[in-house]
């Protein structure tokens, strides 16, 4: 086979990978790299395939015709390929766009001098037979242009050389492949392009490109060349939160993000990476200790330094990094901040002991009161009743109206000291409590009965009208359900006038008992009622009226004890009309007819 026609298939072969290579960048075009990558192999394919086509010439028509097909991409490739190392290492990111319309400037005038080169030779002065080599019929005398290009396109390589080692450095294995990939690319053009210094006619550098093609379709078929780059992996790191150090199997700190740097100062102190971690970091030995651990995989452990005058906490995570399979090629450990979680668990086991210590004085006080006021104030019922019966026979009744009432209010404190200390027990888990089978219409008249006194000093009426069907068994509290008659009694009796009547009444529904006490009192008005709302843990607004604090009381612990008990209680009332307090109970079992 003639050699000019083993060269042409050889450019039209590498041609036609570079079209592969600028398909599959092609595919991930939504990438400003993939994109790039795809604008550097159609430059090549232009200069292998015009390559071809001059080697196949017979006149000198067909070689400049074949040159302006090669000069369509030889401005531009090597720029080109600076370009996407600057996307790559994020180089100039504000100013990218007026970087690449200065980059471009001088391969644009490369093109357009080569365009009109027979006005002007100013790209190649004269072209001349070639008699030395049988490949090309004309060789070329090279004008000042052709210089500048040549000089321009080694200053690019060797700026997007320079511009790939600060990254290298820093990188991680997998963006280092990357880069030697890119670097591979434009090594091999630039090698063979340096054979024509030699004083050959045969340019070697398309064959180059087609290296380059080789290169980048193993980088994006075996490293995801074009998926993640180099300066996206970069930021990611960067912006990571936590503080991330990354180690070599030698335990030798290779890089890490400004986060860590936050969290270990001494980092930057280093100048030169990578570095013995022991060397960087020789005041954490326990650190040390946990990365230097023979056969470690994944460890998670607290971590805890004095920064400035504040104690900062962390939990630290420490990985192995595994290279396309099993084996382990170095080390990833994190740095996640848990200070505030910690100086928040310290505020709130502080107010916990201070919360504990207000229980204990609550718990102190309630025993001062049922020690220290109950007991006298219990005496002083004893007297007042004593000198009430005493009064009664020798004093008038003047007199005996006074200590009827005196004898009233000691009766109401007592009874509101009473009912503040069963709620104290309630709210303390201290009431017991038992329920039974009681009979609710024997346990009805026996409240009634204790309210009789209190009753008959204002002449009001007191009856049950339980009926038979109604008076069934209630599974309750014996001492709860007293006194939540007691209070409900008392409550009616305390708003009832003179002449008045109060009635309790049950019925059965749905396997519980609705008891009913009802009076004909002064009733609530709508602002009292909604002040009144049972469904507060403790009823907090006072209450118009004689007593307002025992009411308030009195209704909370009655509605505690009910809610103990498995039943409810709420109210209907009409102002001027009286009003009606219902409480639930469960129905015991086996009365369930």
């Amino acid at each position: 086979m003639d050699i000019k026609y083993g060269m042409s298939i050889l450019l039209f072969i590498a041609t036609t990978l570079m079209l592969f290579v600028s398909f599959l960048s092609y595919r991930k075009r939504r990438l400003p790299v993939a994109r790039t990558m795809m604008l550097i192999m159609l430059a090549a394919a232009f200069y292998a395939f015009g390559y071809g086509l001059e080697v196949l010439s017979g006149t000198l028509g067909g070689v400049k015709l074949a040159l302006q097909i090669q000069y369509i991409g030889i401005p531009f490739v090597s720029t080109l390929w600076l370009y996407q190392v600057i996307q790559f290492t994020g180089t100039a990111a504000r100013y990218r766009k007026r970087l690449a319309l200065l980059l471009f400037v001088i391969p644009a005038i490369v093109f357009l001098l080569h365009l009109t080169n027979d006005w002007h030779h100013l790209v190649y002065k004269r072209y001349f037979l070639n008699e030395e080599s049988s490949l090309s019929l004309y060789n070329t005398v090279k004008g000042p242009w052709y210089n500048i290009h040549a000089a321009y396109n080694y200053f690019v390589l060797i700026t997007g050389i320079t511009l790939f080692i600060p990254m290298y450095i820093r990188a991680l294995p997998i963006v280092r492949k990357q880069i030697w990939v890119l670097l591979l690319g434009a090594i091999a053009p630039m090698l063979l392009n340096l054979i024509l210094w030699t004083g050959t006619s045969i340019d070697f550098t398309p064959f180059g490109f087609a290296i380059s093609g080789v290169a980048y379709a193993w980088g994006i078929l075996r490293f995801n060349l074009l998926r993640l780059t180099p300066l996206a992996m970069a930021r990611v790191f960067e912006t990571v939160r936590d503080g991330v150090i990354l180690l070599d199997y030698d335990n030798g700190i290779v890089s890490y993000n400004g986060a860590a740097e936050g969290v270990m100062p001494e980092l930057a102190r280093n100048k030169r990476y990578p570095a013995p971690a022991a060397e960087v970091l020789p005041d954490s030995p326990e650190l040390l200790q946990r990365i230097g651990a023979e056969g470690a995989s994944e460890e998670r452990f607290p971590f805890s330094r004095k920064m400035g005058q504040r104690q900062m906490y962390y939990t630290c995570s420490l990985s192995l990094i595994y290279d396309n399979g099993k084996l382990p090629i170095g080390k990833i450990l994190m740095f996640s901040d848990i200070t505030e979680l910690k100086e928040s668990e310290a505020r709130l086991r502080e107010n916990a002991r201070q919360l504990s210590e207000l229980n204990a004085f609550k718990d102190k006080l309630f025993t001062i009161v049922a020690h220290d006021i109950r007991d006298p104030i219990a005496l002083l019922v004893s007297l007042t009743e004593l000198l009430e019966d005493e009064l009664s026979a020798v004093a008038d009744a003047e007199h005996t109206e006074i200590v009827r009432e005196l004898k009233g209010q000691v009766q109401s404190t007592f009874q509101l000291v009473e009912n503040l200390l069963d709620w104290y027990r309630s709210q303390n888990g201290k009431v017991s409590f038992h329920p039974q089978s009681w009979n609710i219409r024997q346990v009805v008249r026996q409240a009634l009965t204790l309210a009789g006194t209190k009753a008959a000093m204002k002449d009001i009426v007191l009856a049950e009208q339980i009926d038979e069907q109604a008076a069934v068994a209630v599974l309750a509290d014996k001492e709860m359900l007293d006194l939540i008659l007691r209070n409900l009694l008392s409550n009616a009796i305390k708003y009832t006038g003179i002449g008045g009547r109060i009635n309790i009444d049950a019925e059965r529904k749905g396997g519980m008992i609705v008891v009913s006490v009802r009076d004909n009192g002064v009733g609530i008005d709508d602002l009292t009622a909604e002040l009144l709302r049972l469904e507060e843990p403790i009823l907090k607004a006072p209450v118009a009226g004689d007593d307002a604090a025992d009411t308030r009381f009195g209704l909370a612990l009655t509605r505690e004890f009910v809610r103990i008990q498995g039943g409810t209680l709420w109210f209907v009332s009409e102002p001027g009309e009286g009003t009606v307090f219902y409480f639930s109970l469960p129905e015991a079992a086996g009365h369930n007819e």
